[in-house]
């Protein structure tokens, strides 16, 4: 199982985005592998709010429209973040100040670590800090 951060789902929807091709040529790897992915419901939220204001309404809708599908057809699996989660990213938050992590980012790695996934569809460049490859 592959983890899906915000940069990869924006750059995968966003043919402006400076990784688009790069998304797009990774993703189409994963599925002809069958990859199964994760992503949690703070990098839908963020993902789409990014879209909103940095793109347009229309992307948003096209992503929400895109997970929908990817989790119907049995692709993604999406975490919820949890009290447990939620407990142990601020304890995560509170050792990084310099690398300038976000809570979502905190978030993203304490899911990682309890589902055992080594590796992020990602082009944040936090990843490898908490051991996490990031897939190319």
């Amino acid at each position: 199982m592959i983890f899906v951060d915000t940069g990869a789902w924006i750059a995968l929807i966003n043919q402006r985005d400076q990784y688009h091709h790069n998304a797009v040529a990774v993703f189409n790897n994963l599925q002809q592998h069958q990859v199964r992915l994760l992503t949690t419901d703070y990098i839908i939220d963020e993902t789409t709010t990014r879209l909103r204001y940095d793109a347009n309404h229309m992307l948003a809708v096209e992503f929400l429209n895109k997970i929908e599908f990817f989790t119907e057809t049995g692709i993604l699996t999406i975490t919820e973040i949890d009290n447990n989660v939620f407990e142990e990213a601020k304890t995560l938050f509170r050792q990084y100040d310099s690398a300038r992590l976000s809570f979502t980012d905190c978030t993203s790695f304490i899911i990682c670590r309890v589902s055992n996934i080594s590796e992020a569809f990602a082009f944040d460049r936090h990843f490898p800090i908490m051991g996490i490859d990031i897939l190319r």
